[in-house]
Formats: structure tokens, C-alpha cells, sequence
């Protein structure tokens, strides 16, 4: 297993060339961002562990019409600073600030699309439209089956205990094979505990009038699409929901990002 620095630079040389690193100061700490494109801003906070690296497949199809903000979470593996991070919202708030940024696309995937939908409740003017790529504990409960074979991966994760989840939950499907040497180097450090994610109460939801796109994978375990999709449905006023088929929770960003790409430029023209 090669060092974590060594691994997340070999993923990050999958993004498009001319890719920036910036480090932006916040009061939770420094925060690592990757930059690239040209056009309309959006930013993409990737899911728990994963790092902003994770989305070197989308980066790459939205270059060309957006420039593309992808931050790692402080606490959680990746570049920024390694502190407790409290306050996901107030955080990204001052990452956006930072950056010079006012009014954005923002996306998330699985835990980030969960603080995404949390920020842009929070502060709707700064969120001109939001995407939620299979997002965690927003419309449906995580599924007890993936809650059960996730545990040992939270109580002490190893490069086995992760490629074991992995395999059930994509059925065996590949993964990119430099993100998933990264992900085994993550488990070689110990990181900050992340804040535990609260599901919005159905008021906030109704509340809630910027246009969104809701994502799921056709084969996701991590939860119950369907019911992501009716109770989204359901609730927000001006919901799109699309579903991948041949997508998993964990092959989303990395695997189907084509298909994530294409849907969010017919969401956001």
C-alpha cells in the first residue's frame, strides 16, 4: 500500500490538466480546494471519506462549462486541515467566501449531499440550484443492511473491512483503481469523527423553492431509492429526480459520472 499523499496526488492527476489547489482559511480550519474549468460556478462536496478527489470523473465532464469547485471536508481524509469540523454549513459558508464566491450550483454526494442540502436550507440565496447525488439521511433513512456491514468500518477500518463494503455494495462492480489505493491509504491515519447527520423535518422541505436535482443509483444498498425519490417528490416544491440504473452508491462519483455530468447540464441549462 503506497503513502496517502503519493495516493491522492495519483488521483488527483486524473483531473483535467491545469487543475488548481488552493487553500482556503476558515475558522474550522485550513480547507483544501480543486479548481478547474470555465463557466458557471458549482461546487461539489464529496461523500464521507472519499476526498474532493473523488470527483476527477466529473471534473472532467463539466470542465467545459463549469468551473468546478471541489473541496475536502475538514476532519475527513484529505488535504485540509485534520480539526474537529462542528458546523458543516458555517464551514462551507466561509469556504464560499473565501473563494469569492456568491451564488452557486451545489452538489453533493452521499454524506456532502447531505450538508449540501443542509447549507442551501441554511442560506437559499447563495444556492442558486442544488444536486443531490444519492444523498444520505435527506429523504430516507441508510438501509439497515448497509448500516450493519458499515459498522465495522466506523468502529476500526481497515483496507479489508473497506473493500468488503465496497464488494456488497456495488455487487463486485470495479472502482477505479488509483481512488481505490486512496482509500486504502486512509485508513493508515486516524481522522476526526464526522458530525452525525440530522434528516430536515418536512417543513424546512416545503420551505425549500430553489430548483433541485435529486440522483440514485438503480443499484444502490445504501438506502431505499424509491422512497428517496416519492418522499423528494412529496415534499420539495420544485424537485427533478432522475435515477442511474446501473449505478451503486459507491460507483456513482467515480463510475457513472457521464451520466451524472449529462444530467446536470439538461438540470442546470
Amino acid at each position: 500500500m503506497i503513502e496517502f499523499e503519493a495516493a491522492y496526488d495519483a488521483v488527483l492527476a486524473q483531473w483535467p490538466a491545469g487543475t488548481e489547489s488552493l487553500d482556503v482559511a476558515t475558522p474550522s480550519g485550513r480547507t483544501r480546494v480543486q479548481v478547474c474549468g470555465a463557466g458557471t460556478p458549482i461546487v461539489l462536496l464529496h461523500g464521507g471519506g472519499a476526498t474532493s478527489t473523488a470527483w476527477f470523473a466529473a471534473a472532467n465532464h463539466l470542465a467545459d462549462g463549469f468551473r468546478v469547485y471541489a473541496p475536502d471536508l475538514v476532519g475527513d481524509p484529505g488535504m485540509s486541515e485534520n480539526t474537529k469540523l462542528t458546523d458543516p454549513p458555517a464551514w462551507l459558508d466561509a469556504v464560499l467566501t473565501g473563494l469569492g464566491l456568491d451564488r452557486i450550483v451545489l452538489g453533493g454526494h452521499s454524506y456532502g449531499g447531505w450538508i449540501a442540502l443542509t447549507y442551501a436550507l441554511a442560506h437559499p440565496d447563495r444556492v442558486d440550484r442544488l444536486v443531490l447525488f444519492e444523498p444520505s439521511s435527506c429523504f430516507a433513512p441508510m438501509a439497515p443492511a448497509y448500516l450493519v456491514r458499515g459498522l465495522p468500518v466506523l468502529l476500526g477500518n481497515t483496507p479489508r473491512r473497506l473493500q468488503r463494503l465496497f464488494d456488497w455494495e456495488t455487487g463486485g462492480r470495479p472502482l477505479d483503481p488509483a481512488w481505490m489505493e486512496l482509500m486504502r491509504a486512509t485508513t493508515t491515519r486516524k481522522w476526526q469523527s464526522p458530525v452525525l447527520p440530522k434528516r430536515p423535518t418536512e417543513e424546512q422541505l416545503r420551505a425549500f423553492s430553489q430548483p433541485t436535482l435529486v440522483v440514485t443509483g438503480g443499484r444502490s444498498r445504501s438506502q431505499d431509492t424509491a422512497r428517496v425519490a416519492r418522499v423528494a417528490h412529496s415534499l420539495l416544491p420544485d424537485v427533478t429526480t432522475r435515477a442511474v440504473a446501473e449505478a451503486s452508491h459507491h460507483t456513482m462519483p467515480t463510475e457513472d459520472a457521464d451520466q451524472l455530468a449529462a444530467y446536470l447540464r439538461e438540470f442546470a441549462s
